[in-house]
């Protein structure tokens, strides 16, 4: 029997894995998707689409409103996205305290995790001489409008753009391991320390004890079971949730499982050229709206770059005007906004056990989106595009919530210990937890809580 057995390798499963294994835990880390490395990720966007996201690409809403994305593989989520770090605010950590009761989310608090976090990875911004055109349009466009901007810090290390390398590729994994997914900085250095890893291993129940967790699910289609004296949930908002509401003698003492659901809504819109932008080309996301009134409004807009069948999909038409646009794809500017939304989502089961994901949007949620696509188009119209293109199609990035924190267990799943309400070796400090949208990317923030909540489990 294992100590801890951890489900989920993303951010938070891959921290703690390391940091439990360091301090002399027996652990396994259980992961649903496959193993896949720098040597063989998929070499194209319907490859790593395909087989490295849970859905074949896409998980939608109830309504199909939202697409959402997140990782199948080993590493989970921090393999795919762009490693961006940002550190919460004080409207983020009030809001989050406010809500959940929780006195240590506080930036006095929180800043010394953020800095270790920190200090155990490579990190930098983009240099301004590798910035590509679609971000010196962006910053163009701020600085013609009044909008203040400030460059992206990101967990990175020798990306060699002046090899020609491209960010996009790294959409589907790293190929030079600069990218400081979990891949590279935490399950490697906890495998030397005696961590195994089970891949293709898809937990689906819990069944608890007073002294120990077996994990019950399928591998490569063959029944399994791991037990562990503790278990650790870092599956994220879906994984934690689903897998909890599938544990029913869990899932009855929880009323809050399920809820404050919320996602990052999220943009691109498109600004037609005359000349090449090549958006998709050398180093993106690395410039972003650093406006206190934009922040205060719940908008943040990025630079980004969508790969061409994502790009088919977020453009609106069909037939010949649909591909007449997609053929001058290297000349769209692409500008991201995202908004801060309301954590009023529920996530529950459906009448064959499959996840609903109920992602109802508020009347704030909708003035946020109206507001930010009017940004977000007059900053592409500043950055002289003859033609805007906006989007209508939301995507879910940034999944949040399901098993919010909290001191009151009848409106929360985790306590400010990390443990599951009444259950004392269950925990979680991943993305599930987050009791609010902060309005921030989250995974730094879940690198601190992760370090913090690693310790907590290894002292009782």
């Amino acid at each position: 029997m294992y100590d801890f057995a951890i489900v989920g390798s993303g951010v938070s499963g891959g921290s703690i894995a390391y940091e439990l294994t360091a301090g002399g835990a027996r652990c396994v880390l259980i992961e649903a998707g496959k193993a896949f490395d720098r040597h063989n990720f998929p070499g194209n966007e319907m490859g790593s689409s395909t087989r490295m996201y849970w859905g074949g690409g896409m998980e939608m809403s109830r309504d199909a409103r939202f697409a959402f994305l997140r990782g199948k593989c080993l590493g989970g989520t921090s393999v795919l996205n762009q490693a961006l770090l940002h550190r919460f605010d004080d409207l983020a950590w009030d809001s989050w305290r406010d809500r959940s009761g929780v006195e240590y989310f506080a930036r006095e608090a929180m800043e010394p995790l953020y800095d270790e976090a920190l200090a155990r990875i490579a990190a930098q911004p983009i240099p301004s001489e590798y910035r590509n055109r679609n971000a010196e349009l962006l910053v163009q466009a701020f600085q013609k409008t009044g909008l203040s901007w400030e460059p992206i810090l990101r967990a990175q290390s020798d990306c060699r753009w002046d090899r020609g390398s491209d960010c996009m590729v790294c959409l589907g994994g790293c190929p030079r391991d600069a990218k400081q997914s979990t891949l590279v900085r935490g399950i490697p250095q906890a495998r030397e320390r005696g961590l195994v890893v089970e891949t293709e291993l898809e937990a689906e129940q819990l069944i608890h004890a007073a002294d120990r967790v077996r994990v019950s699910g399928r591998c490569r289609g063959e029944r399994r079971e791991v037990e562990a004296a503790k278990v650790v949930l870092a599956g994220g908002a879906f994984g934690n949730t689903s897998l909890l509401l599938r544990s029913a003698d869990i899932a009855k003492r929880l009323p809050a499982l399920g809820s404050a659901f919320c996602c990052h809504p999220q943009f691109i819109n498109y600004g037609l050229h005359d000349e090449p932008v090549d958006a998709h080309k050398g180093a993106f996301s690395s410039v972003e709206s650093h406006d206190e009134r934009l922040r205060k409004e719940g908008i943040k807009l990025e630079n980004v770059a969508a790969p061409p069948i994502a790009t088919a999909l977020l453009i609106p038409g069909w037939g010949r005007s649909h591909h007449a646009l997609l053929r001058k794809y290297r000349h769209l500017a692409c500008l991201e906004f995202a908004i801060r939304d309301e954590p009023v989502g529920r996530l529950r089961l459906g009448r064959r056990g499959e996840l609903v994901r109920d992602k109802p949007l508020t009347d704030q949620d909708r003035e946020r989106i109206r507001r930010g696509r009017e940004v977000a188009l007059e900053l592409l119209s500043a950055a002289g595009a003859k033609q805007l293109i906006p989007c209508e199609t939301a995507f879910g990035l940034h999944l949040m919530g399901g098993c919010p924190i909290g001191v009151d267990p009848t409106d929360s799943v985790v306590g400010p210990d990390f443990r599951v309400h009444g259950h004392q070796n269950l925990f979680a400090a991943d993305s599930s937890i987050f009791p609010t949208a902060p309005g921030i990317n989250p995974s730094f923030t879940i690198m601190a809580l992760s370090l913090k909540a690693g310790r907590a489990m290894l002292e009782g």
